[in-house]
């Protein structure tokens, strides 16, 4: 379902409508929505986003350009959730080009830096600068690069290289 009120951009790719649960929330130009996301009301995604399946983003996250989200990932707003009493709204702030690992679960309150990277099942509880790898529970910085192009030739020499043929 996708409420009315919802802002998509231009070449908004979801992958089937009636799979996903998506309130009063903008998704910019050219950003992608897997099957089973649910992003609530006040949520900003920029543009050239991907969202896997199984996602959650609730109301107070901001995602940059290019942020990759992974299967399962958990957003959550509130600290010391109680049924007694209305949900305080904390902000989360994800940096451009930021990449959030399947399976981690993003605590409400924080940011995560410009190309930062979040390891799979990763509960990260603290701000995590730019070009910072983080992993475990709770997420710790397990390596940290200075600018874009150390993190760039770090990646480049850790991807393994299609066969030829």
């Amino acid at each position: 379902m996708i409420d009315a009120d919802v802002k998509l951009g231009a070449n908004v790719r979801i992958f089937e409508p009636s799979m996903v649960n998506i309130f009063g929330c903008e998704i910019g130009d050219n950003s992608f929505v897997g099957p089973f996301v649910e992003i609530t009301r006040g949520v900003v995604i920029g543009p050239d986003c991907v969202i896997e399946s199984h996602s959650f983003i609730c109301d107070g996250a901001t995602l940059g350009r290019g942020v990759f989200v992974g299967h399962g990932v958990m957003f959550t707003n509130d600290l010391y959730p109680q049924r007694d009493r209305q949900v305080v709204r904390l902000k989360t702030v994800i940096g451009e080009y930021a990449s959030l690992g399947s399976n981690c679960t993003i605590i409400g309150g924080i940011e995560i830096g410009r190309r930062a990277v979040v390891g799979a099942g990763a509960v990260v509880t603290k701000n995590v600068p730019d070009y910072a790898v983080v992993a475990g529970n709770p997420a710790k910085i397990i390596r940290q690069f200075k600018t874009e192009d150390e993190f760039f030739e770090f990646a480049a020499n850790r991807q393994p290289t299609a066969p030829k043929g």
